[in-house]
């Protein structure tokens, strides 16, 4: 990716930190914990009208539907709005590869291609080059939302986002001190996850145990059983409009007109593919070679991605059920963008996308891939669907499990913005004297009063008829 990275890291790991420490006089902690919308605010609802341009509009009523759940699933599908919110608020100037949308529930666990269990990150559609303090500031104020809902004390919600912040420092004085190819290389696999787990209540564990167990089910097989069946010899993807809509039902034309199923069925999907191919290192490439496209179908899944391009495709090797499922899922220019004053410097969103998860995560899905749309100018990222992928239910943790899921997150952050930005510069800006975790717990409070307002705006305006949702989806 493009971050401004500091080209004088050859300088001595204390003349860097120095540097970071000096910082603090620039921007003082205390410049940090302020949020007082500005007179001229945008209005959120705009902003995420705006989003919407493009979207298939058929699907937007399930994305607002899903955001009128609560405060919390408002704040999960309006990264958009809190990326203009932070364009106003004060940075030290260092930069990383941002996640863009760095909340609780972006963070997961997934099989790598040994097939191990590692926990990080696992959302990208927002990434960019920015500054460190916006992706801490959206995790830890997702923090104090979710914890709201979930019934905790207004100061144990505090606390969280504290303790939260706390951890990020720790994690990145850590790997400041790490040699470049150790820190590369660095991965929280599930065996620490349970280990931080341990330490606290017994819900706790359960919720650690029950999120990898969950991955461990969603194998490629589970995948195949779920979503398709046999008819007539052949494996097609099942139909369960509107979050499942294979291309050949009819309802599909309730999304698209009859040319872009036209071009879906025949050669645009097959120009996709190969350039999609394309876009893959030759050994994976010579694997997906012995597939190919049997079917296609329209899904939904997430909350702000809804109405974006997003499909599965089914394809098979062979004469015998040798079956793989991959997504493709539209990727269009990152919340961030705006507001960092620069245009990728990538061809496409998509490969965009691609080359910062393969960046910032410790390893990566070796099907992703990136190609343009068959039917759109749109660009599309490629990725094997839910092959041993699982996330936590945060709703059903308490705070001793709330906490330490947060403490293996915060890990996971900081340890891709130091691969990406100056760690070391970092640490030195937030020392050890808690506080800067103190301005961020008041922030984190304070925006999180800001999106239950907007929650409320959200609200009025499906009451008033200015925005259709339709809930249960």
């Amino acid at each position: 990716m493009e971050a401004k990275v500091n080209k004088k890291l050859g300088r001595a790991r204390s003349e860097r930190k120095k540097l970071g420490k000096a910082l603090r006089q620039e921007v003082p902690f205390s410049s940090h914990s302020q949020w007082t919308p500005a007179p001229d605010r945008l209005d959120p609802l705009s902003l995420l009208q705006a989003q919407d341009q493009g979207r298939l509009e058929r699907l937007l009523p399930i994305k607002y539907g899903r955001m009128l759940v609560s405060p919390f699933t408002f704040y999960r599908g309006s990264a958009v709005v809190m990326a203009a919110d932070l364009a106003g608020t004060p940075v030290t100037g260092i930069e990383a590869v941002l996640c863009g949308d760095a909340h609780l529930s972006n963070f997961g666990v997934f099989a790598t291609p040994e097939r191990r269990m590692v926990f990080d990150i696992n959302d990208f559609d927002e990434a960019f080059p920015g500054p460190w303090e916006w992706d801490l500031k959206r995790l830890a104020a997702s923090v104090v939302i979710a914890g709201r809902d979930n019934g905790f004390g207004e100061q144990s919600c505090r606390q969280l986002a504290e303790d939260t912040t706390l951890a990020y420092g720790q994690a990145m004085d850590h790997f400041s001190q790490m040699p470049t190819m150790e820190q590369w290389y660095y991965h929280v696999n599930v065996d620490t996850v349970l280990e931080v787990f341990e330490q606290s209540s017994k819900k706790g564990r359960k919720s650690a145990a029950k999120m990898v167990k969950k991955a461990e089910r969603h194998t490629h097989e589970q995948t195949l059983d779920k979503l398709t069946r046999i008819e007539d010899g052949q494996r097609r993807i099942i139909s369960d409009p509107p979050l499942l809509v294979p291309v050949r039902d009819k309802e599909f034309e309730m999304y698209f007109s009859k040319e872009h199923v036209k071009k879906l069925s025949e050669q645009g999907i097959e120009k996709s593919w190969r350039e999609y191919l394309a876009s893959l290192p030759d050994e994976r490439r010579y694997l997906l070679e012995r597939y190919e496209i049997i079917d296609i179908a329209l899904r939904v899944g997430g909350i702000g991605s809804v109405g974006t391009r997003c499909a599965i495709v089914l394809l098979k090797s062979g004469a015998e059920d040798d079956s793989l499922i991959l997504q493709l899922k539209e990727a269009g220019p990152s919340v961030l963008e705006d507001f960092v004053n620069r245009k990728t410097r990538y061809e496409s969103h998509a490969q965009r996308v691609v080359i910062a998860q393969r960046v910032m995560q410790a390893t990566s899905d070796i099907f992703l891939g990136w190609s343009r749309g068959a039917h759109t100018d749109a660009d599309f990222y490629w990725r094997q669907l839910k092959d041993m992928k699982g996330s936590a239910d945060v709703a059903t943790m308490d705070e001793d499990g709330l906490k330490a899921y947060l403490a293996v997150c915060s890990w996971c952050l900081a340890r891709a913005h130091a691969r990406t930005g100056d760690g070391i510069k970092i640490r030195g800006y937030l020392g050890q004297n808690g506080g800067f975790s103190r301005a961020i717990g008041d922030f984190a409070v304070a925006y999180a009063d800001q999106t239950e307002r907007d929650y409320e705006a959200l609200v009025n305006a499906v009451k008033s008829g200015r925005i259709a949702a339709e809930t249960g989806i």
